[in-house]
């Protein structure tokens, strides 16, 4: 059954189409890839299901309730959670406290207990604080725990971005290029990671990427986009013999 559906989406910035037309089905428990050129319309796709941006025209459902137009926050409460390109993390904040800030809409109490710190207010805290905890050894950035993230190294920030997404615990995870910049060695431990939050967590990962390799290694379906439209979509193995995608990506003889 699909997870997502966008239907027919159109994103336009005046006379410029950012996406044209576009359908995707994201299916329950795999890993999709969107892949295609720089300027394709990758990052745009994820801005319109994170409600960053809202189409010009058609429309995106998740678990059959729309979202075309929901804002960030109401889109994270429907269960999806994302990790951008560039770094969104405060870089003066401990890893820890940039994975409690992610909590903030699991605090569900009132003004009087947190001030008093007493009944709901302490056990809702220490709820999230478990929660944290728990993702901090999933991803295995206890060593960093403490430390600020302005100190680390870029590789093990673009995992505390990940975590963060985490930590709302999602079912369906957008991931935007989370191994860009990195060293292989880097790019092995976040596909590591990736699978096991797929396999583990059960989570739906979308998951725009460059690295062709490591795209054809570990989705279960991908999307290809030129242009702003979708020129092919399947299984690896119907990607790799695409002839337009081929021509997309290498040109024609």
């Amino acid at each position: 059954m699909a997870h997502l559906i966008v239907s027919d989406v159109t994103l336009s910035f005046g006379g410029l189409k950012a996406l044209s037309h576009v359908n995707m089905e994201i299916e329950q428990g795999l890993i999709t890839s969107i892949i295609g050129p720089n300027g394709a319309g990758k990052t745009s796709m994820l801005n319109c299901v994170s409600g960053f941006y809202h189409p010009t025209k058609g429309d995106i459902f998740y678990k059959e309730k729309k979202l075309t137009h929901s804002s960030p926050h109401q889109v994270s409460n429907m269960g999806i959670a994302r990790a951008f390109q560039n770094l969104e993390l405060f870089s003066g904040l401990t890893v820890l406290d940039n994975l409690l800030l992610a909590r903030h809409q699991n605090l569900n109490y009132n003004f009087f207990q947190a001030l008093f710190f007493i009944g709901k207010a302490s056990r809702v805290e220490a709820e999230n604080r478990a929660y944290v905890e728990g993702v901090i050894d999933f991803m295995e950035l206890e060593p960093y725990r403490k430390s600020l993230v302005g100190n680390l190294s870029y590789g093990v920030q673009k995992k505390v971005e990940v975590a963060r997404a985490l930590t709302l615990a999602p079912e369906l995870l957008l991931l935007d290029e989370p191994m860009a910049g990195m060293n292989i060695e880097e790019k092995e431990d976040i596909v590591r990671f990736v699978m096991d939050i797929q396999k583990e967590r059960g989570v739906t990962i979308v998951l725009v990427e460059h690295d062709l390799g490591v795209v054809m290694d570990i989705s279960d379906q991908i999307y290809v986009l030129d242009f702003g439209e979708v020129i092919g979509s399947g299984t690896p193995e119907e990607i790799a013999e695409n002839p337009k995608v081929i021509e997309a990506y290498i040109g024609e003889e």
